[in-house]
């Protein structure tokens, strides 16, 4: 163990910095990101997150929004595995006719205010899956969306802009 810990200490920090221009975008939008959810939320949102049938690619987009660079807890954004503790619903992908039912579940279990957001243009429109005998389509068609992050697949300064936007609706 003790050798571990030093070969730690001798690599040091390993993680690269963002460029300036991204960083200063990042740092912008998590500021107002971080004002509305101690303004809505009193502290930090809870969000769970579901793959509708997508090719992974905005999830990778999604972790690393959670990684260390662009850290998005330090302005209250939290994920959870459970519907029951989420604020947000966070959806990827168009709908697999095999996960409609499972979104639905999903969304019926989260308690109200609930905020939907689709991350991506398939979860759009159905981007190039479209609609078809495995597709439904975008997630509209099985849940109320209150915003979108278009990208294919979206920054992570995208996401965070669109969860921040998915906040300020006031659809519910």
């Amino acid at each position: 163990m003790i050798r571990i810990l030093h070969q730690i200490f001798r690599t040091g920090i390993v993680t690269e910095k963002l460029p300036e221009t991204q960083e200063e975008q990042v740092t912008i939008v998590g500021a107002s990101l971080g004002e509305e959810v101690m303004k809505r939320f009193r502290r930090s949102i809870t969000i769970r997150f579901v793959d509708a049938g997508s090719c992974n690619a905005c999830e990778l987009e999604l972790q690393a929004v959670n990684n260390p660079v662009y850290d998005s807890e330090r302005f209250g954004i939290h994920f959870t595995a459970s519907p029951r503790f989420a604020d947000m619903l966070l959806v990827t992908g168009p709908v697999s006719r095999n996960m409609e039912i499972a979104l639905k579940r999903t969304y019926n279990a989260m308690p109200t205010p609930k905020f939907v957001v689709g991350l991506g243009d398939c979860a759009f429109n159905g981007g190039i899956f479209g609609e078809s005998y495995a597709s439904l389509g975008g997630i509209s068609s099985v849940v109320p969306v209150d915003a979108y992050i278009h990208g294919c697949p979206p920054s992570p300064a995208a996401i965070l802009n669109g969860i921040l936007k998915a906040i300020r609706s006031e659809r519910k």
